[in-house]
């Protein structure tokens, strides 16, 4: 990061004067190595899917879905709204002491894959509750379950764990400006979700637009299942590794995940440095 060769053995360095940024921004963007490009596409994709399936869409308009739901009452509403807040401040506390214990990936896959059968079950019972002549109490509790297990689903995943990996997958030389292209596109489809919602229900139905809104979440399953790898652990020199083939990133991961046990097997645990004779 600071500019020093690798093989230079030397007490005193003189290092590259520091630029504004103009050499990282040609080697993230315009001559990027393979892995960089991996890199900048899992940071993207991430930034953009967390945004992508709607969540923004459940928790900004939570009351309209209610009354989309039938739920009439300020009072009941107020109540509703409140508890979709809770539930999402209480799983993000859950995703805090799950994240270095299980991973993020798996995490990832989990919240993702949530994400579809909830986004399409809550389309089924809003598609339900607006061909429906009578109340239909079953879809009606179906519905607020299903926004409340939305939020949660999400918090203990795509939530928290994009702003982690988009930024511990980054070399340090490009990190700034590699965090701030994920900050901006997940911005820019927070703001298109946010904007489009009521649009897009109008125009396909509030049922329709959740059933759309799942599909995007499967996408973003395999997304996620086809190109980000695990990073709990990894040391910088072992991401850099790490990254470089879209699809083909696990046998890497098996060689590394070889190496430890190799190393632990020689009875070098995972907290102990081994010296040499010098």
């Amino acid at each position: 990061a600071a500019g020093i060769p690798e093989d230079c053995t030397d007490d005193i360095v003189q290092v590259q004067k520091q630029t504004h940024g103009e050499g990282v921004w040609r080697e993230l963007i315009l001559h990027p190595t393979p892995a960089v490009r991996h890199v900048l596409i899992c940071a993207i994709g991430i930034h953009f899917f967390q945004q992508a399936i709607g969540l923004e869409s459940v928790v900004l308009y939570s009351p309209r879905i209610f009354e989309k739901a039938g739920i009439t009452s300020s009072d009941h509403k107020l109540l509703a709204t409140m508890a979709v807040g809770f539930s999402k401040t209480t799983f993000i506390l859950v995703a805090t002491f799950l994240l270095d214990k299980i991973g993020r990936r798996p995490l990832l896959l989990i919240s993702s894959g949530g994400m579809v059968v909830i986004l399409a079950t809550l389309g089924l019972s809003l598609t339900v509750i607006g061909h429906s002549d009578k109340k239909q109490t079953w879809a009606v509790g179906l519905c607020i379950t299903m926004v409340l297990s939305s939020v949660a689903v999400f918090s203990i995943g795509m939530g928290p764990i994009t702003w982690v990996y988009s930024t511990e997958i980054f070399p340090l030389r490009l990190r700034a400006q590699g965090a701030s292209l994920g900050v901006a596109v997940n911005r820019v489809m927070s703001g298109v979700i946010s904007m489009s919602f009521i649009s897009l229900y109008k125009a396909i139905t509030i049922g329709g637009a959740f059933f759309l809104y799942a599909g995007v979440a499967l996408v973003a399953f395999f997304f996620f299942f086809t190109f980000l790898p695990e990073t709990r652990g990894k040391t910088l020199e072992e991401m850099e590794g790490l990254f470089g083939k879209l699809v083909g990133w696990r046998e890497e991961a098996k060689k590394m995940k070889r190496k430890r046990n190799e190393a632990n097997g020689d009875g070098i645990g995972n907290d102990q440095i081994q010296l040499g004779k010098r």
